[in-house]
């Protein structure tokens, strides 16, 4: 089963980035759950959400897991929250800052010695400078599938077209730049 645990603020997208890839995953046949947990419901209070996929009807609908991905869309998320709770071995870390990896590192001591597995890229300016909007989860959906592999670029891309068909052409259109610049640019 591959786990996904999303650290991002009220307001920033996680929840339906969380949908988004579960809808794109959920077309290949495989189970998924996509949900997410608030503390305060406010806009840019602090929340989790969560991805579950696998090949076998996930019976699992608790929020704690062992995830195999952590993504962190508020950098000061970072910081604050325990981004490497009930971490494994082999967890991959996405987070978004304007500091480079080895400045990210540096400043929380939790990734230090597992640098191989910590990636970073500035979805809020990806964002703006695509969407118009500082919303970082299609950038970290183009990061993630650079990282893991799920899907290639261009499938992906044509799959969150389908789930974002309900947008204006011009947003859909911005949002799968977004996704190819976040792609390219995740180090």
């Amino acid at each position: 089963m591959l786990e996904i645990r999303w650290h991002s603020r009220a307001g920033q997208g996680a929840v339906t980035g969380a949908k988004g890839l579960g809808s794109v995953v959920a077309e290949t046949g495989k189970e998924v759950q996509a949900f997410a947990f608030y503390g305060s419901a406010k806009r840019g209070a602090s929340m989790t959400a969560y991805n579950r996929i696998d090949d076998k009807k996930i019976l699992n609908h608790e929020k704690y897991m062992n995830p195999d991905y952590v993504f962190i869309l508020d950098p000061g998320l970072a910081y604050t929250d325990d981004i490497t709770a009930n971490a494994t071995d082999e967890t991959k870390y996405i987070i978004t800052s304007h500091l480079s990896k080895d400045e990210v590192i540096a400043k929380i001591p939790a990734l230090h010695g597992i640098e191989d597995r910590v990636f970073v890229l500035d979805c809020f300016t990806i964002a703006q400078e695509t969407i118009g909007r500082a919303i970082p989860n299609t950038p970290m959906l183009g990061a993630f599938m650079k990282v893991s592999g799920m899907f290639e670029l261009e499938y992906f891309q044509n799959a969150m077209k389908s789930v974002l068909s309900k947008l204006p052409q011009k947003i859909i259109d911005a949002n799968m730049v977004a996704i190819e610049r976040a792609y390219n640019e995740v180090h």
